[in-house]
């Protein structure tokens, strides 16, 4: 008995040891972006059965010590650190990010990433961040403009890689639209739009309003002269001709003027109908207002990421696109990942293969929130790992006392039998 006593006294200072190491190292990770702690869970040995031979008596049974027989991971958020880098994301449910260097892709909570040199997206010690690209980039011209990035099959998330010098094409001006009030006075009425040719230049279309010498009641009708010129007016591309006629209410009925060539492009000129675009009434000022299609090119200004995970190409010609989307994974168990060290994780066995969340329409979702300019800090606090500090040590304490207890009833039997 007494040599039972001395090895569930081993058990237990080896159990609490264990214990002590595994909140120790959760106290030490305080400070690290994304860690998540480590639980501990003892477990009782084998038992003996004890058995007073009284017909009476109850049997007993006497424990042979403790033993650590699993270190669950601690799934509570960590504390959110707000940052000024619109790189930094944190994932506010379950889920994690994907990243790799080689081979096989390592898991995380942390989110602290950054553009290299290169402008691909990074963590602070180089792996890549994975996701889906969108594949609106073509060698560096944006190819077309997405507001958003859908999320690729689990199979085919790539590192997201950017190229650092990117250009957004000029799109040319299609269509201008014009409104206002000519009035029905016998003088010039002038309206312009800025609209873009495939150079990428802006020019002017510039609309000059006659009255005609000679009118047929009812209504009015005019003359209008279209052009387009350079901004400087130095270059002259395309003048054309037509004519307006209105009713005696001052709404629109028809126009012969179409489309005008702005330096290779056609551009339809549209002075509405009814009431709804020129008018020509008297008891109104003279007014104008123009809209165009069309956007002048524009250099990459840089890459920015949202909270809905989507990586943002800006432009100089305030233009934006969306070019890529990080992934976030989930797992059927989180609690199977394998700890490579700190807050990255790698699958194993017991977590199952990463899969994506889905939608109603069956496509894939990140399945959580994201928020940008925040961190998710360890979710171990000092005050728990502290107290769990102190409960271990005093119970390491007792089981070392009672194995000198145990050693000493030893050395007091073995000197009675001398």
């Amino acid at each position: 008995m007494m040599t039972q006593a001395f090895y569930s006294g081993v058990s237990g200072v080896k159990t609490h040891s264990a214990g002590i190491d595994i909140v120790s190292d959760n106290i030490a990770n305080i400070s690290t972006i994304g860690y998540r702690g480590s639980n501990y869970e003892f477990s009782s040995l084998y038992e003996s059965m004890l058995n007073s031979g009284s017909a009476a008596s109850v049997d007993n049974t006497i424990g042979l010590g403790t033993t650590l027989s699993a270190t669950p991971m601690m799934e509570g958020l960590g504390a959110e650190i707000l940052t000024d880098k619109s790189t930094d994301l944190a994932i506010m449910g379950n889920g994690w990010f994907g990243t790799q260097a080689v081979g096989t892709p390592v898991y995380t909570r942390d989110g602290n990433f950054t553009f290299d040199v290169n402008d691909d997206l990074v963590t602070t010690d180089g792996y890549h961040v994975l996701g889906t690209m969108g594949g609106n980039i073509q060698g560096e011209v944006l190819t077309s403009t997405l507001s958003e990035v859908p999320l690729g099959d689990v199979t085919t998330q790539e590192a997201l890689r950017f190229p650092k010098t990117l250009t957004y094409p000029p799109e040319p001006s299609t269509k201008a639209s014009f409104t206002g009030n000519i009035g029905t006075q016998d003088q010039v009425v002038t309206m312009s739009a800025g609209v873009v040719d495939g150079l990428s230049n802006k020019n002017d279309l510039k609309l000059l309003f006659t009255k005609k010498p000679v009118q047929t009641a009812p209504g009015t009708q005019w003359d209008v002269t279209a052009t387009t010129q350079s901004l400087d007016g130095k270059t002259i591309y395309d003048t054309q001709t037509g004519s307006v006629n209105f009713d005696s209410a001052g709404a629109i009925l028809s126009s012969t003027l179409s489309t005008i060539d702005n330096n290779g492009t056609p551009v339809n000129i549209d002075l509405g109908r009814g009431f709804t675009g020129i008018v020509s009434i008297s008891n109104l000022a003279v007014s104008s207002s123009s809209t165009a299609d069309g956007t002048i090119g524009g250099d990459l200004d840089g890459y920015d990421i949202n909270k809905n995970g989507e990586v943002i190409a800006t432009f100089t010609n305030g233009m934006q696109s969306s070019v890529g989307k990080i992934a976030v994974y989930h797992f059927v168990n989180d609690q199977g990942l394998e700890r490579i060290n700190g807050s990255k994780f790698q699958e194993s066995a017991n977590s199952g293969q990463p899969l994506f969340f889905k939608d109603a329409k069956g496509n894939n979702i990140i399945g959580t929130d994201i928020t940008n300019f925040k961190l998710e800090g360890s979710n171990v606090s000092m005050e728990h790992g502290l107290t769990e500090l102190i409960i271990l040590q005093r119970s390491y304490d007792a089981n070392a006392k009672s194995i000198t207890t145990a050693d000493q009833m030893m050395q007091k039997a073995l000197s009675m039998g001398a």
